[in-house]
Formats: C-alpha cells, structure tokens, sequence
C-alpha cells in the first residue's frame, strides 16, 4: 500500500496514506498537510509505522475530552466503580476537566494543557491531593481511549502531577481514648463511639452496621455493609429543563453577603446547558443515604467483638425496643445498630457533628474522625504488643504495607527502645547503682587508689 506526495494549489504539501479498509468496504485514506515537502514526508512515515504496528487511531472524527468523559463516565467507569468514587469522578469532570480542557479533541490534547490546568487549579487554591485525583481520573480515561485507539499515545503519562506529602494521623492516646469515651458514656450513642474507637471501623461500616449481622453470642460483627450519602441523579428526559428555576448564569459581585456564611464561599455561576440541582427533581434516583457494599473482599470479613463491648451492645438493643414501642406507626424499620429515635440511620454529617463535640467535651485537641477511630485503633493494638499482621486483620487491609500508615509510633515507646538498645552495645558505660558513701576514715592506701582511678579517668 503506497502513499502518496503531491503539491496543491494552495502551495502547500500534502500526503495520502492508506490505512485499509473501512467497516463499509471502502479504502481508509488518510490526509496529513505541511508547508514543506520534507514536513510532509515526516508525517507520512510516522503514519505508516502506525498503520504497520497496528497502532492507528481509527477512522472518523475523534471526540472532545468533555464527549469522551461523559462516555467513558456513563458506559464504562459505572460498570466498576462504587457509587461513592462515581460520584466523585463525575463532579471532578463536570468542575474541573470540563472547563478548563473538556474543547479539545483527544488526538490534539497535549501535555501543556494537562500542566496549565494543574497550574490554575493550584492558584485557585485546591489542595494537591484534589489535583493529583483529577491527573488520575483523566489518565485513566485517556488510556482506555488509547487501548481502543482512538489516540495515539495518552498524554497523561508525559506529565508529572504535583506530589502530594501523606497527611500525618493524629491518633488518641490510650488515656485520651478514655476520656473521650467517658464523656461519650453519657449520651445514648455510647456503643456507636465504643465501636468506633475501640474496633478501628471506618464511619460508613459503623453506621451501616445491621443487628442481622451481629453474633453477640460468638462475639463477632460481620462488615457487609456500608452507610453513604450519594449524590442526586435526575429521573427526568430533560435535566435543564427540570432545574430552570435555580439556574444562576452570573456569577455573585465581590460585595456579596447571601453567601457569607458558606465555607467554601459563593457558588459557582451554571454553564448555559446545566442539568445539576437533581436533588429537587420530582422523580430523582440514587442519591441520598443509601447502604452500599464495601469496596473490597477484604474489608467484609468477620471481625471479633472484645467480651466486654458485648453488654454495651446488649443494652443498645434494649433501648431501642423501647424506642421502636414509642415510636409506635412512625418506626421505620432498616436493622441499622445505631439509629434515630424513629428506626432512621444517623446521618453521618450529625455523626460528625458529635463527634466534634465530644472532643470539646472531653478536652482533646482538634483532629479528624478518622484519627479519632481508625487510626486509634491501630496505634493502641500496637503499643499493646500486637503484631502488625494481627493489626491488618483486625482493621481489614489487604496489605501490611497500608497498616504501617495507620500505626503510627509513640515518642515513649522510641525512648524505650533506645534506651534498650543502649543497654545491648555498650552496658559497661551506663551509670552504675549508687554505691555507699565512703568513710573518709581510711587508710593512706585507700586514697592512693582512688587518685590512681582518677587519673585514669582523665
């Protein structure tokens, strides 16, 4: 199959390489154009080498990074990804890729637009860690584009994200979890906070947590599911449409007070074909509180119950016969161990709520919910001695490599530990016991051998 070279009228050079065949039984021709007969050529041969090793893009018009991400979001990450990292996929998109790169066809993005958008998004004040999540997000999609070769090379794997420093736990210490469960011990969610941080469960597995797969009598909890709050999906056929009355096209003036309290200040302004606010849409679907499984194999084995956490349990079940008896025709039935007075699941944001209370409470600094339950877990069974294969069990990892981040050391146990190791190289130059005070009474002898000794000293 021979290419071929040619000048046009316009003065410039052209080369028409054929590929194959077409799906319809048409010859596959390809153009490529250069103002110079060497350029030309250059581009011609890279394409036949493409052609050769089977690695040509495929005939038709390639799509742009915002019609590939909605594909690849819609039909193909949906099939694997949890709802929760869907979710999260897709506002990343719609937030981030989208406005800044979603114009550019997938076979002329290059790598400076990958870096000029990491840039701006690191001016606008994201964290590292949210733009290392977007690099991530966008390199998988373009390598699934790659394998079905609707590009040449993903783009992605030529640009460095920023490097992101792992976030230092902040784990109680033992007589810290004390106090915060002493003060946890005078609220009705007392066996929520004793499972919390004395099993090192994740927020979502603790309020996910069903009476059906609780063995007090063997004393184990089984983990098979998960409480979390999922984004709105419209039901409708027409999503803009459906949320015209909250569109807002211009952005708020720097003098705005409606959005003062918010945290992460005013909203941002609605492209002219949104189709967000599904959560006020009449037949709305898969969000709110919604039980998923957890995300591993790993993470639903069995985990022990400590013997004296069973009591505890027992009266939680008590108190909530008596709240179901109250509740009367207004209990809703989910099974859940840990629920509102009319049988609901707590809502992890009044979850978190409390959580932050009970550290004002008890006198404990600041720190994040994870620190306050997983993390604690895990730092106190290693200071009690427990080996670290024992710890990954306990708290459901795949890998010794992931507990090692989740234990973290103390600075009493470092001290001990060199003090020991002190002891094991050079014992014959540790302080010896203090020995009796001599009588100065002694004999000439006696003091001749104690200036002996001192000058042996210096």
């Amino acid at each position: 199959m021979e290419s071929s070279i040619y000048q046009g009228h316009d003065g410039r050079w052209h080369g028409r390489v054929t590929m194959g065949l077409k799906a319809n039984g048409s010859p596959d021709r390809r153009h490529r154009s250069a103002a110079t007969e060497t350029e030309v050529k250059r581009k011609v041969k890279e394409l036949e080498k493409l052609r050769d090793e089977q690695r040509a893009p495929k005939a038709g018009r390639v799509p742009t990074v915002g019609q590939w991400m909605d594909t690849y979001l819609t039909t193909i990450a949906s099939l694997t990804l949890k709802p929760r990292s869907l979710d999260d996929y897709w506002s990343k998109t719609r937030n981030d890729i989208i406005p800044s790169i979603g114009q550019h066809r997938l076979n002329k993005l290059e790598p400076e637009h990958l870096e000029t958008m990491y840039a701006a998004m690191l001016r606008e004040g994201h964290a590292p860690s949210h733009v290392l999540k977007v690099h991530r997000i966008l390199s998988r999609a373009l390598k699934i584009a790659h394998r079905r070769r609707m590009i040449v090379e993903n783009v992605a794997t030529l640009v460095d994200p920023p490097t992101v420093d792992e976030t230092e736990a902040n784990p109680f210490t033992q007589e810290e979890a004390r106090t915060f469960l002493e003060a946890a011990a005078k609220r009705p969610t007392f066996a929520r906070w004793l499972v919390g941080v004395g099993m090192g469960f994740r927020q979502g597995e603790t309020l996910g947590m069903r009476w059906k797969y609780v063995d007090l009598e063997a004393g184990l909890f089984h983990p098979r599911w998960q409480l979390q709050r999922l984004t709105w999906r419209h039901g409708c056929t027409d999503p803009h449409r459906c949320g015209e009355r909250l569109h807002r096209f211009e952005s708020c003036p720097p003098t705005c007070t409606t959005h003062k309290g918010y945290k992460r200040g005013c909203p941002k302004s609605c492209e002219k074909t949104c189709t967000k606010h599904a959560s006020t849409c009449p037949e709305r679907k898969g969000g709110g509180l919604v039980f998923t499984r957890p995300k591993t194999k790993k993470s639903k084995e069995p985990v022990p119950i400590p013997p004296p956490f069973v009591q505890p349990l027992r009266d939680l079940r008590a108190l909530q016969e008596q709240d179901r008896a109250a509740a009367g025709e207004l209990w809703q039935e989910h099974d859940v161990l840990f629920a509102r007075p009319d049988g609901r699941p707590l809502d992890p944001r009044q979850d978190w709520e409390e959580f932050k209370e009970l550290l004002d409470e008890a006198g404990i600094d600041d720190r994040r919910l994870y620190d306050g339950s997983r993390h604690t877990a895990g730092t106190i069974l290693n200071e009690l001695g427990v080996p670290l294969v024992t710890i990954m069990e306990i708290l459901r990892h795949t890998q010794v490599t992931q507990t090692r981040r989740y234990v973290k050391g103390r600075s009493e146990q470092s001290v001990d530990a060199m003090r020991r190791m002190g002891e094991a190289f050079l014992p014959q130059l540790l302080p010896k016991p203090e020995q009796p005070i001599e009588d100065r009474s002694k004999s000439s002898d006696s003091r001749s051998a104690r200036s002996r000794l001192r000058r042996r000293i210096r």
